[in-house]
């Protein structure tokens, strides 16, 4: 706020609890849908004078832009951006704009300096995001707004995700997937919690803590498994698989937190557990009927409409995509999921391949912004005043999820080197982490410095993900010399035959097709 001259006049501002008319102030109180709060408006002061104003690099990227700012008793900051006028008008939110060029330019300018170096692009576009961010030179204003924009990254790689979908090589991991990805969330929490209770802490944080550092980062392993083109590899698979059972457990363990936080009662979270489940098969029954029915007959219309230029099926790919996404978490499943679920529907077509390359440049896109905004995450000046405590998490983090993990992984039949590949893969916390932890302090279920610790550890196990990979081949390369990877596993062997099948059925399918264009 130092970049105005700040005029607080207090006033009595509308803070709405329960959907009601934006524009009607008077119906919305007396009708108690919203209660009356004391909040300071800011207003940039124009007759600031040169001489007045020092030069700071800051300022040129959070100017005020003529809009007025609200700052409520709890130094919640609120723009306004719905102005009140008699006739409908272009309104502009050039905060927004500013910021979005900045996040934008900045994972540019980190994944260009990261890709000369020869390393991963993921971590220029990290690091980043924690230079412009709030911990770095704060030059992000509208952090609620760049972070949702972000969040479509997400949904695009994940309905990237999708369209490379292989039902036959996912069977082959389908135990490990399901079984073994909710036996690794059991345990993480069970452990978690035992430990909390004879340390004499609440068993309910420690359950918490358990179920917040089983999960993974779904969109940061896939991008570094699509650039290694490991995706249809047998670790890849797996990983890809307990991914996807993590993202489909989120919705189950929101509904966990009010019962640990002691706002429900067990009764209620099983039940709302339960309804959670049933509309989950609910939704992808009426999915796969539909990609058996509509779907194949829109794209193809899509595709005879869009004969002189991609650019209406492109529309209408990312359309579909956002639609089941919203519909998704509409009945309170998650956007990853419904996006995820948007992708594989048109996998069971003949044009997911065609509907791919349309998406990558969008998903290129969005997935650099949202790794950006996830570093923006990061508060550089905290991980510094305690980096020690914050490293030795980290590392805490990732060998313990490394070894339970790859035991899990183990433990289904899989030899060492697919378990350790795997449990590396996976020892990062996840974004979903975020939003756990967002609601688990709505709820005083975290509070205090186990929130700031559980928020370092995770922004920076999501730093290291990139060194995490590139130390799997010394791994796997030391574990060849000492001879701890034996022979392929019947699994190994059985994943590697049906490639072999998938992949000359795809030959015949092309050579077939050779032959009728010829003929």
């Amino acid at each position: 706020m130092k970049s105005f001259r700040s005029c607080f006049n207090a006033l009595f501002v509308l803070r709405v609890l329960a959907t009601a008319d934006p524009g009607s102030f008077n119906n919305s109180v007396a009708e108690q849908q919203a209660v009356l709060e004391t909040v300071a408006r800011v207003t940039p002061n124009k007759n600031d004078t040169k001489d007045e104003k020092s030069f700071q690099l800051h300022h040129v990227f959070n100017r005020a832009e003529e809009t007025p700012m609200l700052i409520d008793r709890k130094d919640n900051v609120f723009i306004i951006s719905n102005f009140k006028s008699k006739y409908p008008v272009l309104q502009l939110d050039l905060r927004l704009i500013s910021d979005l060029v900045v996040a934008i330019v900045s994972a540019t300018c980190g994944g260009v300096a990261f890709a000369f170096a020869g390393q991963p692009v993921i971590t220029g576009y990290l690091l980043a995001g924690s230079i412009v961010g709030p911990g770095g030179f704060n030059f992000i204003s509208e952090m609620v707004q760049v972070e949702t924009v972000a969040q479509f990254g997400v949904i695009f790689l994940l309905f990237a995700l999708g369209l490379e979908f292989s039902a036959t090589k996912l069977r082959v991991v389908r135990a490990v997937a399901v079984i073994g990805g909710l036996l690794q969330i059991f345990l993480f929490m069970c452990m978690c919690g035992l430990t909390v209770s004879l340390c004499g802490g609440k068993a309910s944080e420690g359950v918490f803590v358990g179920a917040f550092l089983s999960m993974s980062s779904t969109a940061v392993v896939l991008k570094f498994l699509m650039e290694k083109n490991t995706t249809n590899a047998l670790h890849g698979q797996v990983t890809i698989g307990t991914l996807i059972l993590q993202d489909c457990a989120v919705g189950l363990l929101f509904a966990l937190l009010p019962v640990l936080g002691g706002t429900s009662g067990v009764f209620q979270g099983v039940l709302s557990m339960t309804k959670l489940l049933v509309t989950l098969i609910a939704f992808l029954s009426v999915l796969s009927i539909l990609s058996r029915t509509c779907l194949p007959w829109l794209l193809k219309l899509m595709i005879s409409l869009s004969s002189q230029t991609n650019e209406l099926y492109q529309l209408a790919s990312v359309a579909f995509c956002l639609l089941v996404a919203w519909c998704s978490d509409k009945l309170g499943l998650s956007l990853e999921l419904g996006s995820f679920a948007a992708g594989v529907m048109i996998a069971t077509t003949d044009l997911a391949q065609h509907t791919l390359e349309q998406i990558e440049p969008i998903r290129n896109l969005f997935a650099a912004l949202f790794l950006a905004s996830i570093g923006m995450l990061i508060h550089v000046h905290f991980l510094w005043n305690h980096v020690d405590i914050l490293v030795a998490s980290v590392i805490l983090v990732i060998v313990i999820k490394t070894i339970i993990i790859a035991s899990v992984v183990k433990g289904f039949g899989y030899n060492n080197k697919t378990s350790i590949h795997v449990g590396m893969s996976m020892a990062q916390i996840g974004e979903f982490a975020f939003v756990l932890l967002s609601r688990a302090s709505n709820l005083h279920l975290v509070e205090g410095k186990l929130y700031l610790l559980l928020l370092g550890t995770t922004a920076l196990s999501l730093v290291t993900t990139p060194l995490l990979f590139k130390l799997i081949p010394a791994v796997v390369h030391l574990g060849v010399l000492l001879r701890w990877f034996s022979t392929d596993s019947s699994m190994e062997i059985g994943y590697k035959l049906d490639n072999l099948r998938s992949d000359s059925g795809k030959q015949r399918i092309i050579l077939m097709d050779q032959e009728s264009h010829d003929s």
